[in-house]
């Protein structure tokens, strides 16, 4: 997967996809950066601290144009933190669910307090949105019509933000690769909430934040669904021999990859670890951590 970097790209009427030049293993080709309008814009994830995506932001702008609005759809290291720097320069204020912690279930705030895990992408700790948007609050400004949603999963202040029949989706739903699920700024249970309302919105052509516009919403999202699934019921069968921790699952389920990978793997099996306590149908030994070992407390129905 490669994308143009620094170049404004229309990808659906009136908005226009710039790509920031910070591929990775977790970022795909790159950040993507939104303009949404025709004359006072609204940017969607200003992305990284990056002095070059900064400047192509700016050049994207038409004579007569200007940002008025700026969206984030949730503060990874990789979307949030040129927000501040955009807003000195336009003086347009930043608009997202709300900080960091925002949104958490009570469990991730537990497991937060009590465990040093490593955080994905890494979390803006900083970030403060100027304006706090709530679930289908609805923004219009200039010919454009933006719908706020919160779509928690991959983070806990996630959202997506609905113009038209499009829907810029954030981190929520790739096409190029699952979205990192690592807790306690992800949470498996509210991930597969947030695909199962996406998928009843039935936007017609979702733009992530990384990789390709995703031409077929439906079909994305049921592949998802039943991705996690099937790896709940990978999990459980290897429950079934006896309790073991979230490593020792990792290495079991995911012994086909190369073992620089398990770290991050593991913490997608943390996820689906919560999920199924929060079902009660697993259950730690001692203090939740990603040290426990779980033990099954009975199957899922198949």
């Amino acid at each position: 997967m490669s994308l143009p970097y620094g170049q404004p790209i229309e990808v659906a009427q009136n908005i226009k996809r710039i790509t920031c030049n910070n591929p990775s293993p977790l970022t795909g080709a790159g950040t993507n950066s939104f303009l949404v309008g025709t004359s006072d814009l609204a940017l969607v994830d200003p992305g990284p601290i990056d002095d070059a995506h900064c400047q192509a932001i700016m050049d994207a702008l038409e004579k007569d144009q200007r940002i008025s609005h700026i969206f984030v759809t949730h503060s990874h290291l990789d979307h949030s933190p040129l927000a501040a720097r955009v807003a000195s320069i336009t003086g347009a204020k930043v608009h997202a669910l709300g900080d960091s912690t925002t949104g958490r279930s009570d469990v991730m705030s537990a497991l937060a307090q009590t465990d040093a895990l490593k955080r994905g992408e890494g979390v803006d700790q900083q970030f403060a949105p100027d304006v706090r948007l709530n679930e289908g609050q609805v923004i219009e400004h200039a010919g454009w019509r933006i719908t706020a949603h919160h779509t928690p999963g991959h983070f806990a202040n996630h959202m997506s933000f609905a113009v038209g029949d499009v829907e810029l989706c954030g981190d929520l739903i790739m096409a190029w690769a699952t979205s990192l699920v690592a807790p306690p700024d992800g949470d498996l249970t509210q991930f597969i909430t947030s695909c199962e309302q996406t998928r009843t919105r039935a936007a017609r052509k979702l733009l992530p934040a990384h990789g390709e516009a995703i031409e077929d919403p439906q079909k994305r999202i049921e592949w998802l669904i039943s991705h996690r699934m099937e790896r709940t019921k990978q999990i459980i069968r290897t429950l079934e021999a006896g309790p073991k921790t979230p490593k020792e699952l990792t290495q079991q389920i995911y012994s086909d990859i190369n073992p620089n990978l398990w770290p991050a793997a593991e913490q997608n099996v943390l996820a689906h670890l919560i999920d199924l306590m929060t079902k009660k149908f697993v259950s730690p030994e001692g203090i939740l951590s990603i040290q426990s070992k779980f033990r099954l407390l009975e199957k899922i129905p198949s």
